[in-house]
């Protein structure tokens, strides 16, 4: 019964500390457009303990919408050769550098939150995703180049511990071959 309790507090902890996670005051949509490529990944979600160890780094397209929305394109090069593909259309909301999108795949709410944002370095993006009743937090850390310095990924680091992401949970990325264009 202790181990539940324990359980259930650090959840609610984890989520409050999400929901409180503001966007960046000053973020401009039209600077995230071009090439990024995945470099870090936290997240509190079950299926990432079995696969963290065959998840290598990606490049995502980020391309401005006219109306202030944000496509997404996702591309990981496979251990087989093949490609690893996803995209989304996350729409801008009241809140500048919050987007909202749903997971054709998978089904799920996405609230993401552009919260640290250096054009053209990195991007530090938190999103809380839920499907039903259960929710998950998914922090991703981009670069504009497949190498950032050791101060930016700490800063990530501990940005992922004070959301609830346990330290088991954040991952850098190896480097990995790109995908060709689609």
């Amino acid at each position: 019964m202790n181990l539940l309790l324990t359980l259930l507090g650090a959840v609610l902890c984890s989520l409050m500390v999400s929901s409180e996670v503001a966007p960046q005051a000053d973020f401009n949509v039209q600077a995230m457009a071009g090439k990024w490529y995945l470099i870090g990944f936290a997240t509190n979600a079950q299926w990432f303990v079995s696969r963290r160890d065959s998840m290598k780094m990606g490049t995502a397209m980020f391309t401005p919408t006219a109306d202030g929305d944000l496509h997404m394109s996702y591309a990981s090069l496979l251990s087989d050769g093949s490609c690893w593909r996803m995209n989304h259309l996350a729409k801008n909301t009241d809140v500048p550098g919050k987007f909202l999108y749903t997971s054709e795949r998978w089904g799920n709410v996405n609230d993401m939150r552009m919260v640290d944002v250096k054009y053209d370095e990195y991007a530090l993006i938190h999103t809380i995703k839920t499907k039903g009743d259960e929710f998950t937090v998914v922090n991703k850390l981009y670069g504009r180049a497949a190498d950032l310095s050791v101060d930016i990924m700490e800063k990530f680091r501990q940005f992922s511990l004070q959301t609830g992401i346990l330290p088991e949970n954040i991952a850098f990325l190896p480097k990995n071959a790109e995908c060709p264009a689609a």
